[in-house]
């Protein structure tokens, strides 16, 4: 499907570039900015930054969708606080690549350490089949099928039946989609945080 929205490809990746952006964005926005910037998938493993470490602006995989809009919205990185999580609290994370320690170059862009870790700080709410039951800038996952996982963010805009679209990259970068009902749920999230402090 065609993007519905794009912001200029210059404010897009100063949003992408740094956790404190030039203005404060609400989740949603933050995460429509990077349609039209990230145009690819790969998720191939990589050598991080930490904290505050990302994959080029024009790829990525549907966790980095998240991880870039909470950076841009709220100033929270997502990979140094999974991290610190997992260093802390290890045994309460999945154990299916057979890690025997974090990783903070990749624990942050696995869906279900990121399940696991919106469960841990209280931010799980019911899976419910009523749109209105999802506001703008909720997390959502999904199950593809066969195990496989997925992650988005709940758009501030509507398709024509009512449902919110979803902010995610399945694959052809990131869009704005009608997808929130056209698979399993598994988890929706609503992160509670304050707005990135604007940058000077």
């Amino acid at each position: 499907m065609l993007a519905l929205f794009r912001r200029p490809a210059l404010l897009s990746l100063a949003l992408l570039s740094t956790a404190l952006p030039l203005q404060a964005a609400s989740t949603a926005e933050a995460a429509r900015a990077q349609v039209g910037v990230t145009t690819g998938y790969d998720p191939a493993y990589r050598r991080l930054a930490y904290p505050g470490g990302d994959v080029p602006a024009g790829t990525g995989v549907c966790c980095d969708v998240v991880v870039r809009a909470l950076r841009s919205a709220h100033g929270f990185d997502l990979q140094k606080e999974v991290h610190e999580d997992m260093a802390a609290h290890f045994a309460a994370y999945p154990k299916k690549w057979g890690l025997k320690k974090p990783d903070a170059n990749i624990d942050h862009r696995r869906v279900p350490n990121l399940q696991t870790f919106f469960a841990r700080r209280g931010w799980s709410l019911a899976i419910g089949n009523s749109a209105t039951a999802y506001r703008a800038g909720d997390i959502v996952t999904w199950d593809l099928g066969n195990g496989l996982a997925h992650i988005g963010v709940v758009s501030d805009r509507r398709a024509k039946g009512g449902a919110p679209l979803v902010i995610h990259n399945i694959g052809r970068g990131a869009q704005e989609e009608d997808v929130l009902f056209s698979w399993t749920l598994t988890g929706h999230y609503r992160p509670c945080l304050p707005p990135a402090a604007e940058a000077p």
